[in-house]
């Protein structure tokens, strides 16, 4: 499937390129050698800026391309993994937020530092690190190449990695995160308008009368709750599987938290997280629907991931149609764009700046940048080898399987149990990562499957309660660490009840709690719906 695009539509695509450079460019902080303007924009950011930014840089590869390809295979059940991660981000803003906000910190592992030792911080920054280069980088550029790909076919995958990986760089690298949030905001509203007037076109070619056929019916893919041996999402997977991966991805990951902690305030940051969750919920309707839809009007498409962009080029209007592939664009970029400054902030602040403590900001900043161009090289020479799986979604979940579980049980067991202690925390994440190792080894090598041929929804609590139980066992058998060190640290009643007192005067519409219950109501009502 390949599309030659019109004069005025490559005209739209090209213009909003040199817009985004220019306008990337521009928000930076010129001269700023300052590594809390340059990590963290200064913490100065509102909550509509966090809530766009947040939602542009969480439409990855797997949600524009992978979910919309499978949801053209399986129905809207994948939208499960959005649903139960917004009720996820609720738990994250109550509990998590105020904590990483009020210790200051530049990275997530740098928190657990504070909470356990370095042991703990540097290896959660290493295999982030890895994760976020070889699993999140290379997987956004291959699938914007993928895209670009339809409608400049002489050009190979390589060359299209090059090209946005360059576009990227341009803004990202010289600006910091306070470019690439405003870039991501201009991008994130690209994104939703144009997304909306994809589905208008989709329901308006027969797409309504399609989905209103389909859910008096009670057809199979309009469930979002399956039954246990669905391929796609089985019930109990949804519940002990997807909580535990989506606090990985809203909680642990350097890439979306870090756009939080630039916060001016915590509530800001709750506020900017709720938002997020509002506009994920809007992901049913945006890409799962029309992806559904495209099941009708192209039966026959030879790769279930190329579904969406089929739909782009079908569907809308020339100049439409390259504003269109301008957003989707977008959404790939901005992923690229936020893990680039992740990385640098994890390397420099992790790794560097430990190293050698009396290097300057200005040296920070410095070697923040080259990490990042050294990263964007290291993705464009992976993308290759992800086109060896079966699709963008397969690859994203089988490697997040082996690494979320071990991270999410330390980061609970930390908050709310004052008994765990550094020994436990490293020997719990260790024990982890040598389980899936072996899996991984296991499978390779002699084809066997450790946990036998169940989901892999069904796989993530067992790696979870494995990894908690050796924290749990460690910390029990070793001295515990001192009342200094958790102080500040630990999740209290208390902490509610101070909040609590807080909230009292706050207006009703300015209560996050408020809108908290009224977004957790919001998911009930849909699962209600399409149960």
């Amino acid at each position: 499937m390949e599309y030659n695009l019109g004069t005025v539509d490559i005209v739209v695509l090209v213009l909003y390129f040199i817009f985004i450079v220019w306008f990337g460019i521009k928000s930076s902080k010129k001269g700023s050698t300052s590594t809390q303007d340059y990590f963290m924009a200064g913490r100065s950011m509102t909550w509509p800026i966090i809530g766009f930014s947040l939602f542009a840089a969480s439409i990855s590869s797997t949600t524009l391309i992978g979910k919309s390809g499978d949801a053209y295979s399986t129905g809207i059940a994948v939208f499960n993994y959005d649903l139960v991660s917004v009720l996820v981000m609720v738990f994250f803003a109550m509990f998590f937020l105020p904590f990483y906000i009020k210790s200051g910190i530049f990275t997530i592992p740098e928190f657990l530092e504070k909470r356990f030792d370095k042991r703990s911080r540097y290896y959660f920054s290493f295999i982030t690190l890895m994760g976020s280069t070889f699993l999140d980088a290379a997987g956004a550029l291959y699938a914007a190449s993928l895209l670009m790909k339809l409608v400049f076919p002489s050009l190979t995958i390589m060359q299209l990695s090059i090209v946005f990986a360059v576009i990227v760089a341009a803004y990202t690298i010289p600006g910091g995160l306070s470019a690439a949030i405003k870039v991501d905001l201009v991008q994130g509203v690209l994104l939703l308008v144009g997304t909306f007037i994809l589905t208008f076109l989709a329901l308006n070619n027969g797409g309504a009368a399609y989905l209103k056929e389909m859910l008096l019916e009670g057809d199979y893919m309009m469930k979002l709750i399956r039954p246990m041996d669905d391929a796609s999402v089985p019930w109990l997977g949804m519940v002990v599987g997807i909580p535990i991966l989506g606090f990985y991805f809203w909680g642990n990951n350097q890439v979306l938290v870090q756009r939080v902690l630039t916060a001016k305030s915590i509530d800001h940051g709750r506020k900017g997280i709720l938002l997020v969750g509002f506009l994920t919920v809007s992901i049913i309707f945006i890409i799962i629907f029309p992806a559904v839809i495209g099941k009708h009007l192209f039966p026959d498409l030879p790769k279930n991931d190329m579904v969406y962009p089929k739909l782009v080029i079908e569907l809308m209007p020339t100049g439409l149609l390259g504003l269109m592939l301008a957003a989707m664009v977008a959404a790939l970029t901005s992923t690229l764009s936020a893990l680039l400054n992740s990385v640098a902030t994890l390397f420099t602040m992790d790794f560097y700046s430990t190293i050698k403590k009396d290097a300057s900001q200005k040296e920070q900043v410095f070697v923040g940048k080259i990490v990042s161009l050294l990263v964007l090289i290291l993705a464009v020479l992976w993308v290759p080898f992800i086109s060896k799986f079966d699709s963008l979604l397969k690859y994203y979940q089988e490697m997040l399987t082996y690494i979320a579980p071990p991270v999410v049980a330390l980061f609970f067991l930390g908050v709310f149990w004052k008994r765990i202690n550094r020994h436990g925390a490293f020997w719990g994440l260790i024990a982890g990562a040598i389980l899936a190792l072996d899996t991984i080894l296991l499978k390779a090598l002699f084809d066997i499957e450790l946990l036998g041929n169940m989901h892999f929804l069904l796989k993530v609590p067992f790696y979870f309660l494995f990894s908690a139980l050796v924290i749990i066992i460690v910390s029990y058998t070793t001295k515990p660490d001192g009342p200094e060190k958790i102080k500040n640290l630990i999740w209290t009643k208390k902490i509610y009840k101070e909040e609590t007192e807080e909230l009292k005067g706050v207006p009703l519409l300015k209560n996050f709690r408020f809108w908290s219950l009224i977004l957790i109501g919001f998911c009930l009502s849909v699962l209600f719906l399409y149960r």
